[in-house]
């Protein structure tokens, strides 16, 4: 199998049949493991796997404790959404999706999170092994200059309200990249020197050299790295290696997937698309191939629809 397109995949995976042993080499690798229990004493039954340990003794399936757990979508469609949602560079809506794979909207809008939910990094990544990092932050929202009158900052300064909706300010993200490396995204409540400071020394070792901007909340960073920054007051946007270019670059892709794809995304779901922007950045230089697989094995993962639907949700208007 070598696939470079949707089309091979697609003829690849023809039967569910191929799907199931495909996958289950993919998790298991030939030796088949509880989901519930981690025992290996396992034995096949008519409809999947059963536990051989006394204690457990529950039947299971290859997608047991997975993003596919209790879906009734073939894997084959879902195999398709995988390659779509990480193959297009700036993303896929729920209502593409739907079109693409013959599904309805609600659906593919559910399994689009579960893939988010595949490519969430399950512990921090350290960035720097390049020893040159770029920091930055970027607002996600609507410009001011855009907005009805009575929706804007200083109108919602003065206590005025739209039908009793407060003032929604612009959501902030900060991230961190390597130069030619990965990249790391956090949202936050504010541009703060404590949200720097952590997250950059979560992600980075002190022997790296960091470059950002002249904003006051990265002058803490000279306590742990060598620290240097770019004067964009003073319209120097580069001075020999010190620049925030590489990040400015990957923010301009950031934003028009979510304003070009999906045009406007929650406060509850925000974290959920950085995990699919940086993961596809990050497996950029894969093949196609490489690159599915690896989304694969770390498919391990269960997320309910109840779980991301019922709480405090606004579902993004190009996904209705």
């Amino acid at each position: 199998m070598n696939f470079k397109s949707l089309p091979q995949l697609l003829d690849y995976f023809k039967e569910e049949s191929t799907c199931k042993e495909y996958y289950q080499q993919i998790r298991w690798n030939g030796d088949v493991a509880c989901p519930h229990c981690g025992s290996l004493k396992v034995y096949t039954t008519k409809r999947g796997f059963r536990c051989g340990d006394s204690e457990c003794r529950k039947d299971f399936t290859v997608t047991t404790g997975t993003i596919f757990h209790n879906s009734n979508i073939p894997l084959r469609l879902w195999f398709a959404a995988i390659f779509l949602a990480t193959t297009h560079k700036k993303g896929i809506s729920s209502v593409q999706l739907a079109l693409d794979l013959g599904i309805t909207q609600k659906s593919a809008w559910h399994v689009l999170h579960r893939i988010r939910e595949m490519l969430r990094e399950k512990s921090p990544q350290m960035l720097g092994e390049r020893k040159m990092v770029e920091t930055d932050a970027t607002y996600i929202g609507g410009k001011e200059g855009n907005k009805h009158y009575n929706k804007r900052r200083s109108h919602a300064d003065n206590n005025v309200t739209n039908e009793g909706k407060p003032y929604k300010p612009k959501k902030t993200v900060i991230g961190i990249i390597e130069r030619d490396g990965k990249v790391a995204l956090k949202y936050v409540s504010g541009e703060t020197t404590k949200n720097m400071v952590d997250f950059v020394t979560t992600h980075v070792p002190q022997d790296a050299t960091i470059y950002s901007d002249e904003a006051p909340a990265y002058n803490q960073l000279k306590r742990y790295y060598t620290h240097d920054n770019v004067k964009h007051a003073l319209n120097i946007y580069v001075e020999g290696n010190v620049h925030t270019n590489t990040i400015e670059n990957f923010w301009s892709v950031l934003k028009r997937g979510l304003y070009g794809v999906y045009h406007q995304v929650s406060d509850k779901h925000l974290e959920r698309y950085l995990d699919e922007y940086s993961a596809r950045f990050n497996t950029r230089k894969l093949s196609s191939q490489e690159r599915f697989e690896k989304f694969l094995i770390d498919s391990e993962s269960v997320l309910s629809y109840k779980a991301v639907s019922y709480t405090h949700l606004t579902l993004p208007t190009s996904d209705l």
